[in-house]
C-alpha cells in the first residue's frame, strides 16, 4: 500500500534555520512542503509571502504545496506561481460565485500548476462536490484556519469520508488533503475516514525526533 503523503507545514519552522529544517523533514520521507500563505484580512494571522517561497522552492525535491487564505486569490495565483508553487490552494469561502471559483481553477491550469479548493469547518462538503472533476487536491481544514496548534474537530471527519466515497464512486484522481491539529492520534483518524496528504507543523517541528515523526504519518497507509 502507497505511505500516506506527509506535508510539513513551513508555518511551524524555525526561520533561523530554514534550510536545515527542510532538509529534515525531505530526509524524513516528506512527499510536500506545505506554505501556509495569510494575509490579516481573509483570516486574522499574517505569515508569509511569495519571497519565502521563491528563496526555498529549488533547494529541495519536494512538492510546493501553496495554501492561499487571502482575501484576493486569483490576484495573486500568478505570483505564486512564478514563485515556486506547483500545487496552488485556494478557499471556496474567498468567491462570490462558482464562475469565478472555475476562473481560478482555470487560471492555475494555465499556468501549469495543480489546482486545490480548500473548505472551511464550517462549509458543508456538498458545496465543493461540482468541482473535484477540475481539482488535483481537495483540502479540508480540521481546525478554523490562521493559526497553528488548535485542537483537531473530529466533527469533520464525515467530510473527509464523504469526499473520500465521491472521489472514488466517480472514478477521480483528486487527492484529499487535511490541515490542523495534526499528530500520530489524529493523523490515524484521517487516513482512516480516507485522507490522502497530511499537513502538520507543530507536531513535526520543535522536536528532536523530526525524521522520525515524518516516518510515522507516512506509515499511516
Amino acid at each position: 500500500m502507497k505511505p500516506m503523503i506527509v506535508a510539513p507545514s513551513l508555518l511551524s519552522a524555525d526561520f533561523s534555520k530554514l534550510d536545515l529544517q527542510i532538509k529534515c523533514v525531505e530526509d524524513g520521507g516528506a512527499e510536500f512542503l506545505h506554505f501556509d500563505i495569510m494575509d490579516g484580512h481573509f483570516v486574522e494571522n499574517i505569515s508569509f509571502g511569495a519571497p519565502i517561497l521563491k528563496s526555498v522552492h529549488n533547494i529541495h525535491k519536494m512538492v510546493n504545496d501553496v495554501h492561499l487564505m487571502i482575501s484576493d486569490p486569483i490576484k495573486y495565483i500568478p505570483v505564486f506561481a512564478k514563485a515556486g508553487a506547483d500545487i496552488i490552494t485556494v478557499h471556496y469561502e474567498c468567491f462570490s460565485s462558482d464562475e469565478e471559483i472555475y476562473q481560478a481553477i482555470d487560471l492555475i491550469h494555465s499556468l501549469k500548476k495543480k489546482a486545490g479548493l480548500c473548505i472551511k469547518p464550517k462549509t458543508p462538503v456538498e458545496s465543493i462536490l461540482k468541482f473535484l472533476p477540475s481539482l488535483e487536491l481537495v483540502l479540508v481544514m480540521t481546525v478554523e484556519p490562521g493559526f497553528g496548534g488548535q485542537e483537531f474537530m473530529d466533527d469533520m471527519l464525515p467530510k473527509i469520508l464523504a469526499l473520500r466515497n465521491y472521489i472514488d464512486f466517480n472514478g477521480l484522481k483528486t487527492l484529499i488533503e487535511v490541515d490542523g491539529g495534526i499528530n500520530i492520534d489524529t493523523a490515524k483518524k484521517a487516513a482512516e475516514f480516507g485522507a490522502d496528504v497530511l499537513v502538520a507543523g507543530s507536531y513535526i517541528f520543535g522536536h528532536p525526533d523530526t525524521e522520525f515523526r515524518v516516518e510515522m504519518l507516512r506509515s499511516l497507509a
